[in-house]
């Protein structure tokens, strides 16, 4: 049997949720996943099919992107992400992958986005941010590597309105939800308000992130290293919880909530008990999501007096987001407001204060 060497070949392995290795075979020049194993027909027809294509590339915008998703700032990323930023640069080089890399060195290139942007945007505000974004952070590592001298997209304005301030969960709309609730999304409900973070950690949490007094991660999003000290109703739900495999949060039969392809598993049995809980308004701009949780912690520990750096300390934000989302997420709630009254009122410093009152009711006492 004669041996086919192939150039140009990028081999990624991944560990999937079950703990097994796969291993991706990509086109170098052109991004694209190689199906099958090395040699066999489908490889090989795929392998040529791409490699047809990319000599036209050369000189292009898409030629950065190709570079992009065979460098190792993309192959660290999980499937997931990966797939999506794939799915979104294919749908901007339908627009801008013929364009010169010259091009973007002209003042006026920007204009040329925020169309699109724009046009994209007057029916899928998000989509259009998204696309700009992967754009932009192609550009930005195209500019570190030094193919370019700027990212003309730096700093762009976003469409999308994200601003969810109206939307924390109410001590209410959680004892609603937890009544009735399969425990197995009651266990995700206080991970979740416990520890303030995001979607994706909390269903990728490991027992082995947990030794039994804190929980510590490295964020999926940030690469933020977090420490969260277990309270202790997170502990003794923990402490009580079969470990029926590696992750924390599981389906009621003990397999996690995603897998190479999918993580939207819990969110979708947590819509469902929504609707069942009669928590899910038809009125989108009130509906709670899940990810509302995240501010709901936030709102939490500023409630319990905890500072800015106190707060970012647990669910990884930056100092300098802090003041904004503490702003953000506090619009709904007057505790902090009525504890700071109290302080107040009972504050040495402010007696004098406190004993101030019109003449009339000085003279209606006397």
């Amino acid at each position: 049997m004669t041996t086919i060497k192939l150039k140009g070949i990028n081999k990624v392995s991944k560990i999937l949720a079950n703990g097994e290795t796969e291993t991706y075979y990509y086109h170098r020049a052109s991004g694209k996943r190689l199906p099958g194993e090395p040699g066999s027909a489908d490889f090989l027809e795929a392998y040529k099919d791409a490699d047809r294509v990319s000599p036209r590339d050369v000189g292009t915008v898409a030629a950065l992107f190709r570079e992009y998703l065979k460098s190792p700032r993309f192959a660290k990323k999980r499937i997931s992400t990966q797939r999506e930023y794939k799915r979104l640069l294919a749908r901007v080089e339908e627009k801008f992958g013929t364009m010169p890399i010259s091009a973007l060195a002209a003042p006026r290139v920007i204009g040329k986005f925020i169309d699109y942007q724009e046009e994209i945007g007057l029916d899928h505000p998000r989509e259009a941010d998204n696309r700009l974004t992967i754009l932009s952070a192609v550009f930005s590592y195209t500019k570190s590597k030094g193919r370019i001298a700027r990212n003309p997209l730096d700093g762009f304005m976003r469409l999308y309105d994200g601003d969810r301030s109206e939307l924390i969960w109410t001590e209410s709309d959680i004892a609603k939800f937890m009544k009735g609730a399969p425990i197995e999304l009651q266990r995700a409900l206080i991970l979740a308000i416990h520890t303030g973070q995001r979607y994706d950690d909390l269903i990728h949490m490991l027992w082995a992130d947990y030794d039994g007094t804190h929980i510590r991660i490295k964020q999926s999003k940030t690469s933020a290293y977090v420490a969260v000290k277990a309270t202790a109703a997170l502990k003794a739900m923990l402490d009580k919880t079969p470990k029926s495999g590696p992750f924390i949060l599981t389906r009621e039969d003990g397999r996690p909530w995603h897998t190479a392809k999918n993580n939207k598993a819990l969110s979708k049995a947590w819509r469902d008990h929504m609707k069942a809980a009669g928590l899910y308004h038809d009125d989108k701009a009130i509906r709670l999501h899940f990810n509302d949780l995240r501010g709901t912690a936030v709102t939490l520990l500023s409630e319990a007096s905890c500072t800015p750096q106190e707060v970012v300390s647990i669910t990884g934000h930056t100092m300098q987001s802090a003041s904004r989302i503490l702003e953000k997420y506090l619009a709904r709630t007057s505790a902090i407001s009525d504890a700071a009254i109290l302080k107040f009122e009972n504050a040495k410093a402010t007696d004098f204060a406190n004993r101030l009152q019109t003449s009339d009711a000085i003279s209606a006492k006397g």
